[in-house]
């Protein structure tokens, strides 16, 4: 038998709590931003400091005391999974390299997922107080007022956002292929360090698209979902079936979608840049 739904009572719940977890994280990065000194590096290289941790904690904490039974999927820890239809994903701090050098962007990231689809998505931007969400065919809002995706048609037009994985330096691929051909077929391409603030940007139409790679689901859980109820489109790099753990995204205001699809095949066939997964 298959779970029931999630009904609008259900949703609002869930976004009710996400917003003040997200908050109390948002502001525990505020008073925090300049005092941090115990930087850590995983062996991956990304960068972790108890800021992550003393966020993750609260977001959890809030979880488990309201949803004992749902599933949580977060950066920094491992969490028992079960068969539970819901399943959070959290990042606390996306955008841990910017926070540490004190470049003010980086944000509060959960995604919401109910029997393998999303249905809940919250992004906040802690410096500029803004709250991005959205939730499964209900739309995408910014500080409770609807977005929706830019309408630009033309790529030579578009500003494109993108990241480069932590091991762009040891490992291919590294994105640098796929970087030179739209930084050319563009009108400009920001890297500013937030996957998930990049996907939202994407939603309210300051970027036309953004492309990443190496990415974890908790990356974009939430992003994802805001960028589809805003009227985009997300999918990964060959325009396939978009999914939070295949590491790649695609996502765009739709108009300029299959002209950044052509050129990220052209450089894979030229540059060899696909990850090779299994």
């Amino acid at each position: 038998m298959m779970n029931q739904q999630p009904n609008h009572e259900d949703l609002r719940g869930l976004m009710d709590l996400a917003r003040r977890l997200a908050v109390r994280a948002g502001e525990i990065q505020r008073t925090q931003l300049g005092h941090v000194r115990d930087v850590e590096y995983k062996e991956t290289d990304e960068v972790v400091t108890r800021v992550d941790r003393w966020c993750e904690s609260v977001i959890v904490q809030g979880i488990s005391e309201r949803f004992p039974h749902h599933n949580i999927v977060t950066e920094e820890s491992e969490y028992p999974q079960t068969d539970h239809a819901y399943r959070w994903y959290v990042d606390p701090l996306d955008g841990t390299t910017n926070y540490v050098h004190g470049y003010r962007h980086f944000s509060v990231s959960i995604g919401v997922e109910f029997d393998g689809e999303m249905v809940l998505g919250l992004v906040y931007d802690p410096m500029h107080d803004e709250i991005f969400s959205a939730t499964r065919k209900g739309g995408a809002f910014l500080n409770g007022q609807r977005i929706s995706v830019s309408e630009t048609g033309r790529l030579d037009r578009s500003l494109l956002a993108t990241g480069f994985p932590y091991d762009v330096r040891r490992n291919q691929p590294n994105n640098m292929e796929n970087f030179n051909r739209l930084s050319l077929a563009s009108q400009a391409i920001r890297v500013d360090g937030s996957a998930a603030l990049n996907l939202c940007y994407v939603a309210i139409g300051r970027f036309d698209g953004f492309w990443e790679m190496k990415l974890r689901p908790w990356d974009l859980a939430g992003g994802s979902l805001i960028v589809q109820e805003s009227g985009g489109r997300v999918s990964n790099f060959q325009n396939g079936l978009f999914r939070i753990d295949s590491g790649e995204v695609l996502a765009t205001n739709g108009l300029v979608h299959e002209q950044m699809v052509s050129i990220l095949r052209e450089a894979e066939i030229r540059g060899g840049t696909r990850d090779q997964r299994e």
